[in-house]
């Protein structure tokens, strides 16, 4: 790895600070030194130590992969491994994961890769999935793509506005803290997919529901999200395994019917 100039640290703590929108006093509190300290490492005129560089990233919130990114800025090694996909290592977790999501059948649910691509899913994704074509399947799937393209899934959302917007939001908060382009090009591609409409007096924010209409009626799936927040290994903790959840009776009757179909037409 090659080393980093002089003043790429600073500029980079100032960058992230001011990006995360704390102060030098805050987050010298939260780092466990004093604002004159900060101020002086962010002027240059102080060269941190690898346990302040790792404090300091953990005190902004910062991912792993930021954190390593923070640490070659200062011109140390990357402390967090970052694993392929295929690495032994990280076999028996995605072969965890995958008894994870077979778990919640008949109900779908994925693992999602940052930007939202698909890495791993249960049968019941066919409910979403239906219809949607070929070329939008191709992997890597991208499944807030498949969700808001009106050649995917948006055809059969009834409340695209809202669900869209939920999904937005969740993103343009993610990016409010990230500085990452490739997450503001996603957020500028899927917002040209949802309608521009205000919310209706019966919105309800987060708890949006998603209706979707299916050969076997209309689901309304509320979602769950978990994270791997323990994870010291990069591509680990960059998964996200949502849940898709009926939320009536209705919905969960179509979803038990449609998994029994499924069995007794394999």
């Amino acid at each position: 790895m090659s080393a980093s100039p002089p003043f790429a640290f600073p500029a980079e703590l100032r960058r992230w600070r001011t990006t995360r929108r704390v102060s030098q006093l805050e987050l010298a509190l939260r780092a466990g030194t004093t604002q004159r300290h900060l101020s002086f490492i962010e002027q240059g005129r102080s060269k941190p130590g690898r346990a302040m560089v790792i404090r300091l990233g953990e005190s902004l919130g910062l991912s792993l992969r930021q954190r390593n990114t923070l640490l070659h800025a200062a011109g140390f090694a990357p402390v967090f491994t970052e694993s392929g996909l295929d690495d032994p290592l990280i076999r028996p977790v995605r072969e965890a994961l995958q008894r994870v999501l077979d778990g919640h059948l008949p109900y779908p649910a994925v693992v999602l890769r940052p930007y939202g691509e698909l890495l791993a899913s249960n049968t019941a994704i066919s409910v979403l999935t239906d219809g949607v074509p070929g070329w939008l399947l191709e992997p890597p799937v991208n499944l807030l793509r498949v969700m808001l393209h009106p050649d995917g899934m948006a055809r059969r959302v009834h409340n695209l506005s809202d669900w869209g917007r939920h999904i937005l939001d969740n993103l343009r908060t993610k990016a409010a803290g990230s500085a990452d382009p490739k997450l503001d090009a996603l957020i500028a591609e899927l917002a040209g997919y949802v309608p521009d409409t205000p919310p209706g007096p019966d919105h309800i924010g987060f708890a949006i529901p998603l209706e979707l209409e299916t050969a076997g009626g209309v689901l309304r799936l509320l979602t769950t999200l978990t994270s791997f927040a323990t994870a010291t290994d990069v591509t680990l903790s960059e998964l996200r395994l949502e849940a898709f959840l009926p939320a009536d009776e209705s919905t969960a009757d179509i979803l038990r019917n449609s998994a029994h179909q499924a069995v007794v037409s394999g």
